[in-house]
């Protein structure tokens, strides 16, 4: 009798024609017990995955790359797959090839990158080579996921190591990111989203802020905190007022999470309860739901499918609308007083349009709210004051507060504060407790704080464009915003609400057309006297056109400027956001060919666009930093809102162009940095090492990359839609702009100077004199 062959505990023998699918989803891969296939035993084998009989020389100063050799597995009849045992080929990468010590493998390690594994057909005993830092990293990746499933042993595919990025970095993102970045606010999720990584107060409590009109909310979290008392959560229920400024600036010493939007369910007992309906934050410090952010995410949710998560994002905002009068910058007690582009009414009208079309009267009545809450919001916040100038009709990002802003880092407004200190006789740290405290006025700091409120309302925190101005500005940026919530609002009335919409919330209206007697009259009308029409809100839409015409664009320049309300002059600072009127839809047609033709080529450079112009930023020293939303720096909302913007003005190409190119950026930075997603980059040097002011963000990460960074992830999602088959294969080779668009260029004039050689001269002779026969 054979005897009886002693497997591992756990292993399930499967037929070698029933291994999964490469390129499934980690959890679906690596779930469940270990299998291997009935042609392999464990007596012998080097099961570890990595072969000693040929050591690599990696303390050497120099290496060589081995040839293969005999013992390397020649040809295989099936896709090739490696024996590995993971925690202890987890060791050996990280001793070969880690150089700088961060759990990382990229191209600035210097390792030999190359390693032996040995081959499951041959139960370990043949060996083949990784190589390179994308296979390599890639293994690790593979490992380090291996091993958040309990996996000991696991049998690789090599398409696992070799797989097309660009389909390896849609697939991570869509299956793998966005979970990672789902938060929720209940008694299950409290304890990831309550940490803050801005709170700098040297208090740590977790603290959950209630609305005044949501008692039975506030009674669940203290239910709660009574069930988890190890937590130590703090409840507070907040006034009905709860953005007045000096209450705000209050909380600072007791930051918190702000409660959003819950579901009634079953709790499984025969009761009822609350559940938070989930979101997505952007990802490393900013763990909370984020305004213009959650617009960003929302357009790559779509594209992969997530309506469902989309639709909860709008349901949060329509309750921070209700509950905290705007939608806020951010979920969190600091940011009461401040809100940030508005994005609402474009977000729910694309995902009404991804909506179940078999309960129609249900998706209407969502829709109604979602435009119900824009409108409270544009009559309350955008152009009521202090935001409006009702001399121009011009919108600026001008939020309330008192202070010094609590979430940015420690040392951040240090600069600006010595020569106060100084004048006073006191260090820095007790001149900014006497300040916020109100001990010390000092006017010309007020006018400071005002203008760096606003940059942080707009997003853009913080660009030398803004500085010391922001709170007087109306940006393009801004006005096309408004404009398309115009237009969208009008076109939700005229299409879906039968050109008639009941508000069901009272609040006053702002005077229409704006003008500075309408605003000084205190009599306001009332929403809930009479219904809103289309009329109306195209009426605004056109209005805010001509004001964008007469303020905003130069006809010299081919470039929308911002306007200083106080100065009354354009800054002819040239951003890249003049592109958001094609977005929009505000330009006209002579305007968007200016646009294209004359100014496009000032933002475009090798990685995407630059937010703005390096003559605009001005030179940069020691005592003039560099500013993160300068030049050279690009950023996912610039690049998807041209994208959009110049097809819908039927610039496709162009479009198809810069897509490329920060995917190009993207691509290559996965792949030669262990799948880093960041926040954002220098597209002039391609590199997502980038030093101003807090650095990047989404580049924290111990051997695989958890989450990329919200709107990054969503950019690739997005600019993959617009990319032909041809450009996606070129972006997955990491093949350069300049030289893709110059293989092109010279394809198409290839093809002429054939057509040319080939035509009839005489036919060339006639046409160019416009005479047919």
């Amino acid at each position: 009798m054979a005897p009886t062959l002693n497997h591992p505990s756990g292993v399930t023998f499967i037929e070698d024609t029933q291994h999964k699918a490469a390129h499934l989803d980690a959890a679906a891969y690596y779930g469940g017990g270990e299998s291997f296939t009935r042609s392999r035993t464990y007596s012998h084998s080097h099961i570890h995955g990595y072969n000693p009989k040929r050591a690599p020389a990696f303390e050497d100063d120099t290496h060589t790359r081995a040839r293969r050799m005999s013992h390397d597995e020649k040809s295989v009849t099936g896709p090739r797959r490696f024996l590995i045992d993971v925690e202890e080929t987890i060791r050996v990468v990280l001793e070969q090839e880690d150089t700088d010590g961060d759990f990382q493998i990229s191209i600035t390690d210097a390792g030999p990158k190359m390693m032996a594994l040995g081959t499951a057909t041959s139960n370990g005993f043949k060996t083949f080579d990784i190589r390179g830092t994308y296979m390599l990293s890639n293994l690790l990746q593979e490992l380090a996921l291996a091993r958040d499933h309990n996996r000991k042993r696991i049998v690789l595919d090599e398409a696992r190591l070799t797989e097309n990025p660009v389909d390896r970095l849609s697939r991570m993102i869509k299956n793998s990111f966005w979970h990672s970045l789902t938060r929720r606010i209940d008694g299950d999720g409290l304890e990831i989203i309550t940490a803050d990584p801005k709170n700098r107060t040297g208090r740590v409590q977790p603290r959950v802020y209630v609305p005044h009109a949501e008692p039975a909310m506030a009674e669940y979290y203290r239910k709660v905190a009574r069930e988890k008392p190890h937590m130590n959560l703090d409840v507070v229920v907040l006034p009905p007022k709860p953005d007045d400024p000096l209450f705000v600036k209050s909380l600072n010493s007791k930051p918190g999470l702000l409660a959003l939007a819950m579901n009634e369910v079953d709790d499984g007992k025969g009761g009822r309860t609350l559940k938070g309906i989930p979101f997505i934050v952007p990802g490393a410090r900013f763990n909370e739901l984020y305004n213009w952010d959650s617009y960003f995410i929302t357009l790559g949710l779509l594209v992969d499918g997530q309506v469902s998560m989309a639709k909860g994002m709008v349901e949060h905002f329509i309750f921070e609308i209700r509950h905290y009068g705007k939608i806020l910058n951010g979920s969190r007690s600091y940011y009461l007083c401040r809100t940030q582009p508005p994005f609402l009414t474009d977000m729910a009208l694309q995902i009404y349009n991804q909506l179940d079309r078999s309960d129609m009267d249900s998706n209407r009545q969502w829709l109604k709210r979602a435009i119900q809450a824009a409108i409270k919001e544009y009559h309350t916040i955008w152009v009521a004051e202090p935001r409006i100038d009702p001399k121009t009709g011009l919108s600026r990002y001008r939020p309330d507060g008192v202070g010094i802003p609590p979430e940015t880092e420690a040392t951040h407004f240090t600069h600006i504060l010595e020569p106060y200190a100084e004048k006073h006789g006191i260090s820095v740290l007790e001149f900014s407790e006497k300040y916020n405290n109100g001990i010390l006025k000092e006017p010309a700091l007020d006018e400071y704080f005002l203008h760096d409120r606003a940059v942080r309302e707009s997003g853009h925190d913080t660009t030398y464009r803004f500085e010391k101005r922001c709170a007087n500005l109306g940006t393009i940026d801004l006005q096309a915003l408004l404009y398309k919530y115009e237009v969208d609002i009008g076109t939700a009335i005229r299409e879906v609400f039968d050109d008639e919409l009941e508000l069901e919330e009272d609040f006053p209206l702002a005077p229409f057309p704006p003008t500075v007697e309408a605003y000084a009259n205190a009599h306001r009308e009332g929403s809930l006297s009479r219904p809103q029409t289309s009329e109306e809100w195209f009426a605004r839409a056109d209005f805010r056109q001509e004001m964008i015409d007469k303020y905003l664009w130069n006809d010299s320049k081919s470039l929308y400027f911002d306007y200083d309300t106080v100065q009354e002059k354009q800054i002819l600072y040239e951003s890249v956001t003049s592109f958001w009127a094609l977005w929009a839809g505000c330009a006209s047609e002579e305007q968007c060919w200016k646009l294209v033709s004359q100014s496009l080529k000032k933002f475009e450079v090798l990685g995407g666009l630059v937010s703005g112009t390096e003559e605009s930023r001005g030179k940069i020293s020691l005592d003039r930093p560099n500013r993160q939303w300068d030049y050279p720096y690009a950023w996912p909302p610039h690049q998807i809102m041209t994208w959009v913007g110049l097809e819908r003005y039927g610039y496709l190409e162009e479009a198809q162009r810069l897509a490329y190119r920060f995917l190009y950026m993207m691509t290559t930075a996965f792949v030669d940095f262990n799948g880093v997603v960041p926040e954002k980059f220098d597209a002039v040097k391609l590199s997502h090492l980038v030093e101003a002011e807090y650095g990047n963000q989404g580049l924290d990460f111990k051997m695989v990359p958890r989450e990329g960074f919200g709107w990054m992830n969503s950019a690739y999602q997005v600019g993959l839609s617009f990319l032909t088959t041809h450009m996606r294969r070129a972006v997955a080779a990491c093949t350069s702009p300049e030289v893709f668009f110059g293989r092109a260029a010279n394809a198409e004039a290839a093809a002429v100077q054939a057509t040319a050689a080939t035509a009839d001269p005489l036919d060339l002779a006639m046409e160019s004199l416009n005479v047919y026969v």
